[in-house]
This record gives structure tokens, sequence and C-alpha cells, in this order.
């Protein structure tokens, strides 16, 4: 049986905000697997896990460039190790010229961005020499260009952490602009139900069918239970279902409606969202240095 530690036990209880003791149990039926003990947590308690899926898990800055009036535009995300390089002003810099490369040049990856020609050297030169300069390691993530169908709007909030490009058809500037505001609030994963991964579906489909399952109703309730809650699911993690920010009687569909306007597409980027970020213990590791040193002490004593 795989060992629970106490780090594991805190992490999961940082992701799901779950009592210690129920993180525990779950850990142990999950035989240590994390993300199914996440599951376990969902089913039984109800927690929706909210906490892992906006949590920061790597440090860096989302640069966004709209060109052409509108109808170009391009992000990127540059991460590194530190806050502090994040706000650093030649970091920003580069973040800033790799998003307006991405604009002129629309590179088919990171790999073909990093071959770009960046003042008279290339991006990937360019990086290595910020990160000789800095002393930390500097990596870029991804970076995506669009051309509008519409115009594009965008966003940047929490020091750059997250960016939006919004492409709305017909609307004006102030609607774009809002609409790129409420993404960056709300987080929605697709423009509408249709568009959400089916594997994303699919799990919330198999949590509700056992959350709902061990109510002991009949089948056929079961069942509503679990359309149910998908529909809701379905509410809150697609744009036009979503209600509105600035008003939230009244849906994002229901306000692009009343402008006559619609969404072409949307591009969210959260700054190191889904990367594992390394968590330094400090009392642990005072701890094992104190218990080094003892162990020292004791080989070192003479004998009696």
């Amino acid at each position: 049986m795989a060992e629970i530690t106490a780090s594991m036990v805190r992490e999961l209880r940082e992701k799901t905000d779950a009592p210690m003791m129920e993180c525990k149990r779950a850990l142990t039926e999950a035989a240590g697997d994390m993300s199914k003990a996440e599951e376990i947590l969902r089913v039984k308690l109800g927690s929706k896990a909210s906490k892992a899926a906006s949590r920061i898990t790597a440090e860096g800055v989302v640069a966004v460039w709209i060109a052409d009036g509108g109808k170009s535009g391009g992000m990127v995300e540059l991460n590194c190790e530190t806050d502090f390089v994040a706000r650093n002003p030649d970091f920003l810099a580069l973040a800033d010229a790799l998003a307006q490369l991405v604009v002129a040049h629309d590179p088919a990856d990171v790999a073909g961005l990093a071959r770009l020609s960046l003042d008279g050297s290339t991006v990937e030169e360019a990086r290595q020499a910020l990160v000789g300069r800095i002393g930390e390691n500097i990596t870029i993530r991804r970076s995506i260009r669009l051309a509008a169908k519409g115009r594009l709007s965008s966003y940047v909030h929490g020091g750059a952490r997250i960016g939006v490009i919004v492409d709305c058809v017909a609307g004006d500037e102030v609607l774009g602009k809002d609409l790129a505001m409420h993404i960056a609030a709300s987080k929605p994963v697709a423009l509408v139900a249709a568009d959400v991964a089916p594997g994303l579906l699919r799990k919330e489909r198999d949590i509700a069918v056992a959350k709902a399952s061990s109510s002991g109703k009949p089948a056929n309730i079961v069942e509503k239970m679990v359309e149910g809650v998908i529909q809701k699911f379905l509410k809150e993690v697609t744009l036009l279902g979503q209600p509105f920010v600035k008003n939230d009687k009244q849906t994002v569909e229901q306000l692009l409606k009343s402008k006559g306007a619609s969404v072409a597409g949307f591009v969210l980027y959260v700054v190191g969202e889904g990367i594992e970020k390394k968590k330094d213990d400090f009392a642990a590791e005072v701890m094992a240095q104190v218990g080094q040193a003892a162990r020292s002490d004791t080989r070192a004593a003479p004998a009696s």
C-alpha cells in the first residue's frame, strides 16, 4: 500500500478545501493517486475542487498584441521561476516582443517562434542571453495568433497573469472589452456546450452518477438528477451560458442578443495553468538539517 504522507494530505486539502481526515481517507482509498482522490472527495462531499483549476502553479506573464485595427492579434505565455523576475523590465519587454512576432509571422509552434529573428539574433538566442543575465530559467510555454471574423478585443489582468482575446462580431468596442473582462473573471472552457471537451464532460457525468446513485433513489430519478447536474455544469463552463459579470440577471448569450452581436471565439491564458510548481517545505528542511547535525554530533562523540 502506498504511503500517505502529511505533504500529500496538505496538497489535497489545498486543492479541495476538504477536511484533513477526509483527505487522508480519500488518498488511502485511492492508493496515493492524487487525481483519483480528488474525484473520491467530490463524490463523497460534493466538493468542486475548484481551487486546483484557478491556482497559479508557475510564474511569468501573458503578453497580448492586437494589430490591424483589431483584425489580427497574438498572445504568448512566457514563464520564469519567480514572481520577482516576472516583473523584470527585460523579461516583460521580451514577452511583448514575442507577442508582436506572433502577429507578424504566425509561427506554427513555440519551436517556430524560437527560430524567428529578434534584434539581430534569434528568439532562442535572446532567451538564452536573458537567462544568462538574470540567472533564472525562462521558457516560452505557448503562443497563438488569431485572425478576426469580427473585431478582436483583449484584456490582461492580475499583473499580466491572465490574458484574454475575444473575437466579437458586431457590437461596439465597449462590448468587446466587457466580454474579455468577463472571460478573465469567469474562465469559461468553451463557447457553447457542444465545444466542451468530451473527456471533461465524461468525468463530470461519472462523478454525478456516483453521487446520485449513492442517494438510494430509483433509477429514473437518478437519471434526472444526473442530467440536471450536467446541464448546470455546462452553464457554468460555457461562455454563452454564464451569467454576465456586470449583470448576473442576464446571461452572456442574452447580452449578445440585446446588442445584435455574437462571439466567433476566444482564447484564455492563465499563467502556470496545469504546471506543477515545486513547493519548498522550510520547516521540514530545518528539521532535516537539525537531525543531520544531531547524527553528526553522535558520530563525533568520543567513546566513554
